[in-house]
């Protein structure tokens, strides 16, 4: 019941920014958790970064922390991922995800956009 179209990705040099973006249409993402996942090549999916619906409280893969910022803008029905002081280890195809339930794991989420791809040259 929930399309999404992910954004934003590209080539970047280390320490550089990128903003994600994940527009979401048929239902409205602050009723959903919402998630960033990403997946390097010949690499399991990881999670990065999660949002609850409501309360939009937040949670962060340690590896990110303090870099990393995901929110959510109601009017637009999208979620950002703000990525600061990026790393080489930080490049893989970047997937946002919803589900109905609060979750981390990508098994449990529902609905998934097609990927962006970040690439992070020293």
């Amino acid at each position: 019941q929930v399309q999404l179209v992910d954004s934003g990705g590209g080539l970047v040099q280390t320490g550089n920014s990128l903003k994600l973006s994940c527009a979401a249409s048929g239902r409205n993402l602050s009723t959903f958790t919402t998630a960033w996942f990403r997946q390097a090549p010949g690499k399991e999916r990881k999670f990065v970064a999660v949002i609850s619906g409501r309360e939009a409280d937040t949670h962060y893969a340690d590896s990110v922390k303090g870099r990393f910022t995901i929110s959510r803008v109601d009017a637009n029905n999208t979620v950002h991922l703000q990525m600061d002081s990026l790393k080489p280890e930080d490049t893989a195809v970047y997937y946002c995800a919803v589900a109905g339930r609060f979750a981390i794991l990508p098994g449990s989420f529902d609905y998934w956009g097609q990927g962006t791809q970040v690439t992070v040259f020293s």
